[in-house]
């Protein structure tokens, strides 16, 4: 049965409720058998006969205002797109600094980094209030800037604000890059939901930030007999969401068993 008007007539013992159908040229069950074969009130036959007319009406789009219809995002050209994504190749390339700095062997790259955390956002179980598919794309463009300024850490000795303002330099230069339209906002304003830390989703994905680091130096220290007990140091307490907490949680669990 097509969707259509709920009509309901009341009854001494009870309400009759039923759908009714859209009565279309396809439609096998005519409006005038329907009547024909159905014992309701001589008013129900009027409420019918509107339902049947305002459903064909809404069938023939007369009742669409192509106003309320949303543009689509408007993609980059195939220059832009490729410009964009051979800069973004340093991501797959360039190490994170930190594990270079332990001297830790094959270290990961800021790529690697970032797909883990989306895998993350992606099986996290459903938050009530929470843009899922949102914090995927922001886990995979929160660090989209170090494609140009590299890794800075705190060890680097600047300051977060000098370090923000090079990002931001950057990411506008690499959405000016892609052409700019809705795409590229669309970047800038995930990267920027995540640097100001405004939104529940922002808040998940700054856990993911800090527990894929301390999941990667789990590993580390499994595979290679390091001692890297200072990136766990540097983000006890500091998780904000009950899925961070709880993750970060069975990671240090799993390091104590060792």
């Amino acid at each position: 049965m097509g969707s259509g008007s709920r009509i309901v007539f009341p009854c001494r013992a009870f309400s009759l409720a039923f759908l009714v159908p859209s009565f279309t040229s396809s439609t096998q069950l005519s409006l005038k058998s329907f009547l024909a074969h159905t014992s309701l009130p001589p008013t129900a036959f009027s409420f019918l006969r509107m339902a049947s007319s305002s459903s064909s009406s809404l069938t023939n789009g007369n009742d669409i205002n192509p106003s309320n219809d949303v543009a689509a995002p408007s993609p980059p050209s195939a220059s832009s797109a490729i410009d964009f994504l051979t800069l973004c190749h340093r991501l797959k390339t360039t190490k994170r600094a930190g594990w270079v700095r332990r001297d830790v062997q094959n270290p990961e790259s800021i790529a690697d980094h970032m797909y883990r955390m989306g895998l993350m956002a992606l099986i996290a179980s459903d938050i009530p209030g929470i843009d899922q598919d949102k914090c995927v794309k922001m886990a995979i463009v929160h660090d989209i800037a170090e494609a140009i300024v590299g890794d800075i850490t705190p060890s680097d000795g600047i300051s977060k604000a000098e370090k923000s303002r090079r990002e931001r330099e950057a990411l506008d230069h690499m959405c000016k890059l892609l052409g700019g339209g809705s795409r590229a906002k669309e970047i800038e304003e995930l990267w920027m939901e995540y640097e100001e830390n405004t939104s529940s989703e922002a808040k998940i994905v700054k856990d993911f930030d800090k527990v894929e680091m301390i999941l990667q130096a789990l590993e580390y220290e499994n595979e290679q007999g390091v001692d890297l007990d200072e990136f766990f140091q540097s983000t006890a307490g500091k998780f904000q969401t009950e899925v961070g907490k709880a993750w970060a949680s069975e990671i240090a669990s799993r390091r104590k068993q060792r």
